[in-house]
């Protein structure tokens, strides 16, 4: 059941707002995780800092593969359903076109969409039960969803200074 955003449970609005302060909504601090991929050119997306480490691309798709696992935990979908064969990180780029690229961006925008709509539908009474096989509890799990991206945006933030030499 998804309710219109002010028809909402107070808790459920700042859990929401939270999630979108984090990915693309404006807020006091800085740049968000959709606001650090702004303008990011597919040779920055696919930089790499070193052997062994991710870059821009695989960053993005790393918060997209977690705001799909967040959201499989709180709709109760079973496991699967995320576009990319794996899980966790991905290997980026597999092919290196501006199409591809923006494909992934693409992922990113659906899967915050996709997790924003099922916690639109958690009832507030079941916010704080902890899911099956699981120490977290949806809140836990929404709150970390959004301090996820900001980790991630502070990240790439750093990986386009530093390719920038």
């Amino acid at each position: 059941m998804n309710r219109p955003r002010e028809a909402q449970p107070r808790e459920i609005l700042q859990l929401l707002s939270m999630l979108d302060q984090a990915y693309d909504h404006r807020s006091w601090h800085g740049t968000n995780l959709r606001g650090s991929v702004r303008g990011v050119s597919l040779r920055q997306a696919s930089w790499r800092p070193g052997r062994g480490r991710h870059n821009i691309w695989e960053l993005v798709v790393h918060a997209a593969y977690w705001k799909y696992a967040a959201w499989r935990r709180i709709a109760g979908a079973s496991r699967g359903a995320f576009p990319i064969a794996g899980s966790n990180w991905f290997r980026r780029p597999q092919q290196a076109t501006e199409r591809a690229w923006r494909a992934d961006l693409a992922l990113l925008d659906d899967m915050h969409r996709r997790l924003c709509a099922a916690v639109s539908s958690v009832p507030p009474r079941r916010l704080y039960r902890k899911h099956k096989g699981s120490a977290d509890s949806s809140f836990s799990l929404i709150a970390g969803a959004a301090a996820h991206d900001l980790y991630h945006a502070g990240q790439i933030q750093l990986l386009k200074k530093l390719g920038a030499r």
